[in-house]
């Protein structure tokens, strides 16, 4: 199994969305990207963390590859907002890439080239070296399949890759 990790707004949505994805085998929705060692959600809302709430993905390389997983995050928020989607204000909001080898790197890079022509602003998506990756508190996990609620920013589910 691979990793990625992706931060897209507010991470119920983020992480069903990625559930439904065919190859995806394992989520978790946790916080990423900041200076505060193993962050409350209470923290990170108030915005002084400077973490992004995000969704570390293990999926199956034989069934999709990194590459798609990054094309399906450029399709399930909108990448040209910076620091809120949705509702959602704040730079744990941002809209994130964060990468766990120059591999990664590149293709993440690639594809954001690849579908700027797709948006009319500028994407401002930050691409960057994954850090440590804390796991939020448990009531956020599979939040939109236990609640029903929670979709947040991302309207719709995924086509199959």
């Amino acid at each position: 199994m691979e990793q990625a990790l992706f931060a897209a707004g507010c991470f119920w949505g983020v992480q069903f969305y990625f559930d439904e994805v065919p190859g995806v085998t394992k989520t978790r929705v946790g916080y990423t990207g900041g200076h505060t060692e193993n962050p409350t959600y209470a923290e990170v809302s108030s915005h002084t963390t400077g973490h992004a709430e995000a969704v570390l993905i293990e999926f199956d390389p034989e069934q999709i590859n990194y590459e798609m997983l990054v094309r399906q995050f450029f399709r399930m928020h909108d990448p040209t907002q910076m620091n809120r989607q949705g509702p959602d204000i704040g730079d744990s909001y941002r809209t994130a890439i964060f990468y766990f080898d120059d591999e990664q790197r590149k293709i993440a890079e690639r594809v954001k080239t690849d579908v700027q022509p797709n948006f009319d602003q500028p994407i401002v998506t930050e691409v960057t070296a994954a850090g440590p990756f804390y796991e939020a508190e448990e009531y956020h996990q599979k939040f939109t399949e236990k609640t029903g609620h929670g979709m947040c920013h991302i309207p719709y589910a995924p086509i199959n890759a």
